[in-house]
């Protein structure tokens, strides 16, 4: 439980970094450097005071490329067409139901009676919390684009949290029992892939569309903005894929994903107060009280393991 609760407070940090990153240069490459640094910084962990490749690796990297690179990825298609107050909501209300299914399914976990009650509060204090206003307004193709990136980020994440805890049977099966670190560096490993291959994707097809003069003067651009967040770059991915990546291998380790994943799903709730600080963002009534059923229901996970 202080595993899932420690990876929701460094998810809600790295959401503020990122947002303050993608702003400034996109969504694919602020998406592929904070992987990008992460894999450097859980490479150096692994090959140093962790085991490397001991354990599962394959499913540990599995993991990474539903959950990181699938998921993520999928993610940062709906942000743009939804904003990030429905996208957030979404993504995080649909993760956690459809981890416990699949883990049911697949491994046979099950949640009994209070758990799955705790699950549905937290779930509905998350909507309370972010469900945005009437008034914003988005055309019907991009409304279907974007729910359909988010259901396929949810289930990308679902699937990622469920191959974590089919990873730690194996390993443990085999007698080996890897840190969180060691079993982050292997999941970021399968996660970085699919944001590379977007990102070349879309750097090609800006020098097409352009040409090399336009080429020039966006890499003077670039610069120019880098000077100015690359200290938002590395919180990101230090808060983020880095430490928010080993905290939850930790939690997974012990704790069903459908519980997990619920957990996490308050994220968002925590984020209010930091863009409020941050960003100036006022925290409405009905933010507090979705936060309110959020955090009890927590509470009550922790009072029913």
């Amino acid at each position: 439980m202080l595993a899932a609760l420690l990876t929701t407070l460094l998810f809600a940090t790295s959401a503020v970094c990122g947002y303050r990153t993608a702003k400034q240069i996109g969504g694919a490459e602020a998406n592929f450097w904070r992987i990008a640094l992460a894999t450097i910084f859980l490479t150096i962990w692994a090959n140093t005071v962790g085991t490397g490749f001991a354990g599962a690796p394959e499913w540990f990297m599995l993991s990474g490329l539903f959950g990181i690179g699938l998921g993520d990825s999928a993610y940062f298609q709906a942000l743009p067409r939804l904003g990030s107050r429905r996208t957030v909501l979404l993504c995080q209300c649909l993760t956690a139901p459809f981890a416990a299914l699949i883990e049911w399914l697949w491994l046979g976990t099950k949640l009994n009676l209070p758990e799955i009650f705790c699950v549905a509060v937290i779930l509905i204090g998350v909507a309370i919390a972010l469900a945005p206003g009437d008034h914003l307004k988005i055309p019907r193709r991009e409304l279907n684009l974007g729910i359909v990136a988010c259901v396929f980020s949810s289930v990308g994440g679902a699937l990622g949290a469920v191959f974590i805890r089919k990873a730690f049977a194996v390993a443990h099966a085999a007698g080996v029992y890897p840190d969180a670190g060691t079993t982050g560096y292997q999941r970021v490993l399968g996660g970085i892939l699919v944001p590379t291959i977007i990102l070349l994707a879309v750097k090609w097809r800006s020098a097409q569309a352009h040409g090399p003069m336009f080429e020039k003067k966006t890499l003077q651009v670039s610069r120019d903005k880098w000077r100015r967040i690359w200290p938002w770059v590395l919180a990101n991915a230090l808060a983020g894929q880095t430490l928010g990546v080993t905290t939850m291998q930790w939690a997974l380790a012990t704790t069903s994903a459908g519980i997990v994943t619920a957990i996490i799903a308050t994220t968002p709730v925590v984020l209010l107060p930091m863009t409020r600080i941050v960003d100036g963002e006022k925290i409405g009534l009905r933010s507090l009280i979705g936060a309110l059923v959020a955090v009890s229901g927590v509470i009550g996970l922790t009072c029913f393991r």
